[in-house]
């Protein structure tokens, strides 16, 4: 069966924690396509591999509408994903996760990704990961972790 493409926009936090495990391959193994902005870019602080589109929304005044409600990298974020029709926007922020799916964008989160990654075979186990994510000062409570385990028969 052939690969759906999907293309997705990931905010700062997805990439920090991603890294952080040393996996930002999952998102490459997710998704067909993965765009940033050059906001992100500079939040994220290091180079991102060759396989990110680091791309500036077009419309700029849509940033600074969004910025009103989020901040400057979800903002740029969420005019990318809404300019470029991207199949998914990847936001940790509880805030701009409503905001983004109050207009209408398909909304994942960093954990998400790894219940995506073994649903897709792509890790043969979530567990690992979410330990070293629990070691990092990335925040993720108890109860999320228990419910993914759960849902991925961990």
């Amino acid at each position: 069966m052939p690969k759906e493409f999907k293309v997705v926009v990931t905010d700062t936090s997805c990439f920090i924690v991603l890294d952080k495990i040393g996996r930002l391959d999952i998102l490459r193994g997710l998704f067909d396509a993965i765009y940033t902005t050059p906001q992100i870019a500079r939040e994220f602080g290091q180079s991102l591999p060759n396989w990110v589109i680091v791309q500036e929304p077009a419309t700029l005044s849509a940033i600074k509408k969004l910025n009103e409600y989020v901040d400057l990298g979800e903002a740029s974020a969420i005019a990318l994903a809404i300019e470029i029709n991207s199949d998914y926007i990847i936001i940790d922020d509880l805030a701009a996760r409503k905001y983004a799916e109050k207009l209408g964008l398909n909304v994942k989160g960093s954990m998400g990704l790894l219940v995506s990654a073994k649903q897709k075979q792509l890790v043969p186990a979530i567990k690992p990961f979410l330990d070293e994510i629990e070691k990092t000062n990335f925040r993720v409570s108890k109860a999320l972790i228990k419910s993914l385990l759960r849902d991925v028969g961990e």
